[in-house]
């Protein structure tokens, strides 16, 4: 980061945007819950261009930070959860979709607070198969969204088949944290014995 960069008044931009985020979480799930389905799809991509406004800034313009590594992911799984509950509370998808995708992010959370807690701070760099369920989770809750509002009805084998690739991909990553993590718990632990 240049002398510039660091003293620049746009540098907390990506964080902004990424609270901003943040804040359209409650009303996006109130809009599922109310079958206000038009109003979440603007709602819903105006969180995607956010998401993807302030990774480019901060990439771009040098303007990452380690509050922004924190707070990106976790304004990705509010707003996925809040997300998945709701479209569950309203029979867009079965409840053990639902279930899976929370219990996931249930286990890295408790995961990750253990790792704090017992070995210290944590510097996790998502997976490629991670990002890719974040990608595919996204994609499934536009589409179900669109699907639900008055703008696009989408067939049912193609939602049936994203919420199949969605409940593999939710598993197979899950499994792999708890594989990742384990391991490098048990490496740091014999290092330190």
């Amino acid at each position: 980061m240049t002398d510039a960069t660091a003293t620049s008044p746009w540098r907390h931009l990506p964080n902004a945007l990424t609270v901003l985020r943040m804040t359209l979480v409650v009303p996006l799930a109130w809009m599922i819950r109310e079958s206000r389905y038009d109003e979440a799809v603007v709602v819903a991509a105006v969180a995607g261009l956010t998401d993807a406004l302030d990774g480019f800034l901060a990439k771009r313009c040098g303007w990452q930070s380690w509050l922004g590594g924190v707070l990106d992911p976790i304004a990705d799984k509010l707003m996925l959860v809040a997300c998945f509950i709701t479209l569950g509370m309203v029979d867009a998808h079965p409840d053990w979709l639902t279930w899976l995708v929370v219990g996931r992010d249930a286990v890295i959370v408790a995961g990750a607070v253990a790792w704090h807690n017992l070995i210290g701070r944590i510097h996790a760099q998502p997976t490629r198969l991670s990002k890719l369920t974040t990608v595919v989770q996204i994609v499934y809750v536009l589409a179900q969204l669109l699907h639900l509002s008055h703008w696009f009805e989408l067939p049912l084998p193609v939602l049936q088949g994203l919420i199949a690739l969605v409940a593999a991909l939710t598993a197979s990553s899950g499994l792999q944290y708890v594989f990742i993590w384990s391991r490098k718990a048990l490496h740091g632990r014999e290092r330190r014995t």
